[in-house]
């Protein structure tokens, strides 16, 4: 059988990396916020190319967070209106939702998975203050068109990039027009393209202010101990996950590469009327988090490929509106949105699918 996602097989390398960490955060005596934590803070922004790197609990926090902390700095309030694609993993919709803001749900374009910009301005209204950008799968959304609308309508612009680990625009002049926005949320759960051992997140920013407050939003709210500025929340990047993240934060590109180098293969190689490959333009560096096909009979394509050894999965089968959780949307209407939930499958990609798995996988789906 191959697996969709073989972790054991992932992190094994850093068996050794790994025991002499835990060993060195035992002995530290420190565990909550330790210097593993400050290192892989200093790291990771490093990495990013920000200022600041708020260590977190987990992703959906890493959003909360963002949006709460522009709510202390009176950029956002109460009631204030969040544009985000209608096409993402519902955390996107609960952060927006447990800050008190409202999600104003916006088609994605089919080819790219990613929300339609040429949709954005006209779901603006009074109370829009921010637009949430998901980076899905691990493609870059379009964000030159929407900083520049953010420029125009003077809205905050965060992102998703809790599948986008590493991403990033190919040439300068891209970089230049494209920016990046106000506020990046990245989770390391298990399965990304950095993932730690156990729930984990993180904020990345230039902004100061911003920064200052999350530092402490994440700590009951406290920058001096039983000192507390702000109603804040406990969630902390764990100083063990931390030290994990440290010795695998490094191989992260190579990681990525390797990633790129099995999508190639599935674009150019995988010949087959029935089955849609996504797009890539190889202007942004898509990290294929996730490497995803559509097809209008996917509960047969994916029978058929476990009968011949191949896991697949599926992200994700209901889309946001359409979940029980948030009824009160149940009776929208997104057709592109419903056409991706109904019609997507995800193939087997990480750094550690051998070449001749690739090759089983193409060979069988070429014979679908």
């Amino acid at each position: 059988m191959i697996p969709f996602l073989d972790l054991k097989l992932i992190n094994s390398p850093y068996e050794t990396a790994f025991q002499e960490k835990m060993k060195s955060v035992l002995e530290s005596g420190w565990y909550i916020l330790g210097n593993e934590v400050k290192e892989f803070e200093a790291n990771f922004a490093s990495y990013c190319g920000t200022q600041y790197c708020i260590g977190v609990g987990n992703g959906l926090d890493a959003l909360v967070l963002i949006f709460k902390g522009y709510i202390q700095l009176g950029l956002l309030q109460k009631g204030d209106e969040v544009i985000v694609s209608a096409n993402t993993y519902i955390a996107s919709i609960l952060a927006i939702l447990q800050s008190d803001l409202i999600p104003v749900l916006v088609e994605p374009k089919l080819e790219t998975f990613n929300i339609n910009t040429d949709l954005i301005v006209t779901n603006i209204s009074s109370k829009t203050k921010a637009i949430l950008v998901v980076h899905l799968y691990g493609k870059l959304a379009e964000m030159d068109s929407i900083n520049e609308i953010a420029e125009a309508h003077n809205l905050i612009v965060i992102e998703d990039a809790a599948q986008a680990h590493g991403a990033f625009f190919e040439t300068e002049s891209q970089k230049a027009k494209a920016k990046i926005g106000n506020a990046q949320a990245f989770s390391f759960y298990p399965g990304k393209n950095l993932g730690a051992l156990g729930d984990g997140g993180a904020i990345t920013t230039n902004d100061e202010a911003l920064a200052k407050v999350l530092f402490s939003l994440r700590n009951y709210g406290s920058e001096t101990k039983y000192y507390n500025d702000y109603v804040g929340v406990n969630s902390r990047l764990d100083e063990l996950q931390a030290a994990f993240l440290n010795a695998k934060l490094p191989n992260l590109d190579l990681d990525n590469e390797k990633r790129r180098v099995i999508a190639k293969r599935y674009l150019s190689e995988i010949k087959n009327e029935k089955i849609i490959l996504p797009q890539w333009d190889f202007s942004t560096s898509h990290v294929f988090h996730l490497f995803v096909i559509r097809t209008e009979k996917r509960a047969d394509l994916q029978n058929y490929l476990l009968e011949n050894g191949i896991q697949s999965m599926i992200h994700y089968p209901v889309p946001p509106h359409k979940q029980k959780a948030l009824k009160q949307w149940n009776n929208l209407s997104f057709p592109i949105t419903e056409k991706i939930h109904d019609t997507v499958l995800s193939l087997p990609i990480s750094p550690v699918l051998t070449s001749g798995e690739v090759d089983v996988i193409i060979s069988v789906l070429n014979k679908y």
